[in-house]
């Protein structure tokens, strides 16, 4: 039976009927030293997981496997991929937390973003000598300068003590076995690795770490990392408290102050500001999710500091008149960039984080609002960009012009994670950390085995008093991580999110589209080829959109240019985790099946593939 088929005919008494519950094959097949199963789509009933990673799959399969809530699963799940992903996320970053409880049938989030030390200058940007910005890459971004106080852990201990079922110890344990054994290095690991050898070879533990003998590790081969395996085990035993206080507090302290350089480096590897102050301070926000009505369907998502919400949530206003689903492909596809470069010109006016910041957060996930941006857009000609932000102050009426603004450039790093978990109960997260740039700040703490974020550097690197994301101490600095929930009748319909930067934004907005307005299945939407419009004059693309849209979308006016960073030729844009809720409480879980190396999806009793 196809996948599809399955989908169309699943029902959870169908399901127990049919005694297929083949939930034991993935967690037999992640045995080192042979890489375990990666499948891109599963389907099946009792709960699911889906990562970038299938070690990290594998361990919240497990602790569904084990009883646990799809809380554990998630806790358990990045930790796995603090090993097997040190490049994207870990204890060292910060993150987005959103669930829906099913109990309570409400969505609850954590804002577990990184916060400025206290002690950070206004100028920490500014190179005294030369009156300047330093040079972004690979300067700034390998720096203490631009290291926040992490909020990872922290985010893993409320939510375990909120809605989960586990102890912070047990929710580790997989992952400190995980790094204790190792993992089999792929070709993707491997790659990163070399994309950053340059940045790695100027830090004394991260070239220790990652970098042994000089080389990055061989693909097939087994990497340990005993020491990080030692951390969580000490955090298991303690608490909290072992990681925001004591000597690991004072070891981080210590790593970004004094970076340990590599002597004769040519990277300056510059000091920056976190004190154990400021770790023992720390704390997580829990605030009320963004909320808007699309296709009859209520789309959840997190409020700022994150721009995910606010921006996913007013782009799918200003889309909702325009009608999507009626319209041809070119034309939908002309309609999503010009919703997308409206709610982006928003973004940047008016978004930031609200202990500092007033932001309009109501106003711009007003039906109003949204209804008169919707009226800038052209159906014959893509405006010319960057467009100018709208009013979002409760007045409204049709087709009112946007005012000027300031356009400031764009350096979220583009990599991160994301995950989603949902259990038998229907409890279902979506989850989005992260440690910023591919590698980071490239700064290791010292024993510990983990990467440090270089999280400041989303911060505008000018200080403007009229940037809603400018530099101040203790501010968390706007993130577009936009971890999404979608709900049908107030039940769990999707959970979704994507690593990237700016670009989470359109991965998200575009994956919504693509399964809500153009008629494709969640493995469908995930796997299309993507672009992103971010209120530029040109539009990023893969080769794969280039290839079959850039005709039919030129007489629009539109130019499309490959997608890329500073660190890697790959061109790809985002990398989803998904989850769809089935009829009779399945489950379809949903990674990519090519984006870094493909993903991997599970669920608990699984029935496709066997």
């Amino acid at each position: 039976m196809t996948p599809k088929k399955l989908v169309a005919s699943l029902t959870l008494g169908a399901l127990v009927l049919s005694g297929l519950t083949a939930g034991g094959t993935q967690a037999q097949a992640a045995r080192a030293p042979q890489p375990p199963v990666k499948n891109a789509t599963a389907i099946g009933f009792g709960g699911a997981v889906a990562s970038v990673d299938p070690e990290a799959t594998n361990a919240g399969l497990g602790v569904l496997r084990r009883g646990g809530n799809a809380v554990d699963a998630a806790v358990a799940t990045a930790a796995a991929l603090g090993v097997t992903e040190p490049y994207s996320a870990g204890i060292g970053g910060g993150g987005y937390f959103v669930y829906y409880d099913a109990k309570q049938r409400k969505v609850f989030t954590i804002d577990g973003r990184e916060t400025a030390p206290a002690e950070m200058p206004t100028d920490a940007f500014i190179d005294e000598a030369t009156g300047k910005p330093y040079n972004f890459f690979p300067e700034l971004v390998t720096s203490g300068v631009s290291v926040g106080v992490p909020g990872t852990l922290a985010t893993w201990d409320k939510a375990l003590r909120s809605w989960g079922s586990l102890s912070l110890k047990k929710a580790l344990r997989p992952a400190t076995d995980l790094a204790e054994r190792g993992f089999v290095v792929d070709q993707t690991f491997r790659s990163q690795t070399l994309d950053n050898k340059a940045r790695f070879s100027a830090v004394v533990p991260t070239a220790k770490l990652f970098l042994p003998n000089g080389d990055a590790p061989q693909v097939g081969s087994v990497f340990k990392n005993p020491e990080l395996a030692a951390t969580y085990d000490l955090i298991g035993k303690k608490g909290l408290s072992a990681f925001y206080g004591g000597d690991l507090a004072a070891e981080m302290a210590a790593a970004v102050t004094s970076p340990p350089k590599t002597p004769g480096t040519t990277l300056p590897v510059m000091p920056g500001h976190l004190t154990t102050g400021d770790l023992a301070k720390y704390k997580v926000v829990e605030q009320a999710p963004t909320k808007v009505r699309y296709d009859g369907l209520d789309v959840y998502g997190m409020a700022p500091s994150s721009s995910g919400g606010t921006t996913v949530g007013e782009a799918l206003n200003i889309l909702a008149p325009q009608q999507l689903a009626k319209q041809s492909t070119p034309q939908a596809l002309h309609t999503y960039l010009e919703a997308s470069a409206l709610s982006f010109a928003d973004r940047g006016a008016y978004v930031g984080d609200p202990a500092y910041v007033d932001v309009p957060t109501k106003e711009l996930l007003s039906k109003g609002f949204g209804a008169e941006r919707s009226c800038q857009i052209d159906p014959k000609t893509a405006a010319v960009k960057p467009v100018k932000a709208g009013s979002p102050d409760g007045s409204y009426s049709p087709c009112t012009p946007g005012v000027a603004t300031t356009e400031r450039p764009d350096t979220e790093g583009l990599s991160t994670t994301h995950l989603v978990a949902a259990d038998r109960w229907g409890n279902v997260v979506s989850y989005t950390l992260t440690i910023e740039q591919t590698g980071g700040s490239g700064i290791t703490v010292p024993g510990r085995g983990f990467l440090l974020n270089n999280e400041l550097t989303d911060f505008s690197a000018v200080y403007d008093e009229a940037d809603p994301n400018r530099i101040e101490p203790g501010k968390r600095p706007r993130s577009s991580m936009s971890p999404t929930i979608v709900l049908r009748d107030g039940k769990p319909f999707l959970a979704l999110g994507s690593p990237g930067g700016s670009t989470i934004i359109t991965t998200v907005l575009q994956t919504l589209t693509n399964r809500l307005d153009r008629g494709m299945t969640l493995p469908e939407a995930v796997a299309a080829p993507r672009a992103s419009q971010r209120n530029t004059a040109n539009v990023t693309a893969e080769p794969a959109f280039i290839d079959a849209y850039d005709a039919s979308l030129k007489p629009y006016g539109h130019k499309l240019v490959l997608a890329g960073d500073a660190l890697t030729s790959a061109a790809e844009i985002g990398a989803v985790a998904a989850l769809e809720v089935l009829p009779g409480g399945g489950y379809l879980a949903a990674a990519e099946p090519k984006r870094r190396g493909g993903g991997s999806a599970g669920t608990l009793h699984q029935l496709w593939p066997r």
